[in-house]
């Protein structure tokens, strides 16, 4: 790279990630950063072969904010969350969340961090088939070291939360796409979460259930002020967040 491209190159990374302290700033997102990332590099390897999947990334994310991550398959959308969520490890840069750097925590602290502080909604809904819906939900909570007893009362709660008291008994066989997803969301926010993270929530649902998951997120960030941060393909989810981040191989190359 000749000195000119790189002199280039780096001031437009200086300029992204200027402009995601701006929409905090702004109230584009909350005042206080919740989620600063700073010159992130993760790499895979798989012997000779290296993929660049995250190529010093900057990235802040104000408390409170539902922010939309977008950007072609395989332009590192889903290594980002997994490595400001603390799921995976990256290879230079930091990451702090609520202004601690995960750095700073072994894995034991960082796994006892997400439970207490993170929830999580994948596409792929993640529910044990055979329990039901309210058993799924409070499975954090008992394996955290919740009572059984203060375990079922919360969960019956989130899932009341997410209108789904009248399901509790139900398994997810007995449950539609997008009550399924309700149910996830309930488990993800039972144990009170500063932060959700939401990979492609809406890949598996019909629009009919995609357009109520997606209300029950705006309304739990605008009335309880979860942040939530989403991966999509999808624009109509995109436009329904504060701030869109557009990614390019593995690069923020703007924000809308």
């Amino acid at each position: 790279m000749s000195q000119t491209t790189a002199q280039e190159t780096t001031a437009s990374r200086e300029r992204v990630a200027e402009a995601s302290r701006s929409n905090v700033r702004e109230g584009k997102g909350a005042s206080t950063p919740i989620v600063v990332a700073e010159n992130i590099h993760k790499t895979f390897r798989s012997g000779e072969i290296e993929v660049h999947a995250l190529r010093g990334l900057d990235l802040t994310i104000g408390t409170g904010e539902m922010v939309a991550i977008m950007g072609p398959s395989g332009c590192g959308k889903t290594t980002l969350l997994n490595t400001l969520s603390g799921l995976d490890s990256f290879d230079d840069g930091e990451v702090t969340i609520e202004g601690t750097s995960l750095a700073d925590m072994n894995d034991r602290r960082r796994t006892e961090y997400r439970a207490r502080r993170m929830g999580f909604v994948f596409q792929s809904f993640n529910l044990l088939p055979v329990i039901s819906a309210v058993e799924n939900v409070e499975m954090p909570l008992l394996v955290s070291g919740v009572r059984p007893a203060e375990a079922r009362r919360r969960s019956l709660a989130s899932l009341d939360s997410v209108g789904l008291a009248d399901r509790a008994s139900h398994r997810p066989m007995q449950l539609s796409g997008g009550q399924i997803q309700r149910v996830t969301i309930a488990r993800a926010l039972v144990n009170n979460p500063a932060l959700v993270w939401a990979d492609e929530p809406t890949g598996n649902l019909d629009v009919g259930s995609s357009t109520d998951v997606l209300g029950l997120m705006q309304r739990l960030n605008r009335e309880q002020g979860r942040t939530f941060v989403i991966v999509t393909h999808d624009p109509q989810v995109a436009a329904l967040c504060e701030r869109i981040v557009q990614m390019e191989d593995g690069e923020i190359v703007a924000h809308e």
